[in-house]
């Protein structure tokens, strides 16, 4: 893998273990349409895709129905969901460490932009990212791929990805990177399929924050 100037992290799975409010605001919207999930714990494939994506493929909703859960899965994540997540062990340790080996730090997610800062600045960890990019739904972006674009642009890279990486923990992120000839380094303490990110093509699979820093340390 080339030399990298930014370093771009998703946010759920990889930043964040985030699946008790992701799963308890989903339950809460399935409610709503009669369908009741007995244990959030096993709801694992609800975090990191679009929230319509999920809804549609593991639940089958039509595009309308998709629509009305995502947003009363959205009251709920911001009376309490938001605030039911914790950063995973060492991000301090080893955001700090890659900052002061010179790498741009940054957020490149599916969750809302908003969401991701707040969350971040609630923890005292917003002055570890030079940048948070996320979804936006004003301007209809929520797919992987648009978010990364976006990320670029604000880097000044316009669509030349060779600079950059994204350290993620579902195929989404593989496949997203992979539509822009972005490098993907993968995470396994996450919420997706090790397998299924490997044969998308990541470059590396790691299995804590401190192995991504010791990766970009060359110890890896």
């Amino acid at each position: 893998m080339q030399e990298k100037e930014w370093i771009l992290f998703d946010f759920d799975g990889t930043l964040f273990d985030t699946k008790e409010g992701v799963a308890k605001c989903t339950q809460h919207a399935l409610r709503a349409f009669g369908i009741e999930e007995p244990d959030w714990r096993t709801m694992d494939f609800m975090v990191g895709p679009p929230l319509d994506y999920s809804f549609k493929n593991h639940y089958g909703f039509s595009e309308e129905d998709a629509k009305k859960a995502v947003d009363l899965y959205r009251v709920r994540y911001l009376e309490k969901g938001v605030y039911e997540c914790s950063p995973y062990p060492g991000i301090t340790e080893a955001l700090t460490n890659l900052r002061e080996k010179g790498y741009k730090i940054g957020v490149a997610s599916s969750k809302p932009e908003k969401l991701c800062d707040a969350i971040l600045k609630n923890h005292g960890l917003r002055q570890l990212f030079d940048d948070v990019c996320g979804a936006d739904e004003e301007t209809g972006r929520s797919e992987k791929r648009d978010v990364l674009l976006e990320a670029l642009r604000r880097m000044g890279y316009g669509v030349d990805a060779s600079l950059a990486v994204l350290v993620g923990d579902t195929v989404f992120d593989v496949k997203g990177a992979s539509e822009l000839s972005m490098d993907c380094i993968a995470v396994s303490y996450g919420f997706g399929d090790v397998a299924e990110m490997e044969k998308a093509g990541a470059v590396a699979v790691l299995g804590s924050l401190r192995e991504v820093n010791e990766f970009f340390e060359g110890k890896v």
